[in-house]
């Protein structure tokens, strides 16, 4: 599965942000809720959750919140980078890091999470 990202300018707007989910567009939340930096766990209709994530050049980024190398559902809590220009999340539990773009692990090509497509208006 692939990503779109909108960006909406630096730092938080007032807009709200939505997921592709199905074959529906799902608003997860106000756009001003999202800190630069900083994740924000969406729970879905079918009980699936999903990580929501603003960069600090305001590009929204969205992937599946359950680590998949323990089954925890943490990754909105993990931490930002990029490495060659890729942004990434880092588990907070055992630092692997996810591809925000792409959903697969910088650490493991074999692991990877699902990533939704993503409108910030």
């Amino acid at each position: 599965m692939t990503t779109a990202t909108f960006t909406t300018g630096r730092g938080t707007g007032t807009g709200r942000v939505r997921l592709a989910h199905g074959e529906e567009w799902l608003t997860v939340c106000d756009r001003a809720l999202l800190t630069p930096g900083r994740g924000l766990a969406v729970l879905l209709p079918d009980g699936d959750q999903a990580a929501v994530f603003a960069d600090r050049a305001g590009r929204v980024y969205a992937i599946g919140n359950r680590d998949p190398f323990t089954g925890a559902y943490v990754l909105s809590r993990g931490l930002l980078g990029s490495a060659g220009g890729r942004p990434f999340v880092a588990s907070p539990l055992l630092r692997q890091r996810f591809d925000l773009a792409t959903g697969v692990c910088l650490d493991d090509e074999g692991a990877a999470v699902p990533v939704f497509a993503v409108r910030a208006d």
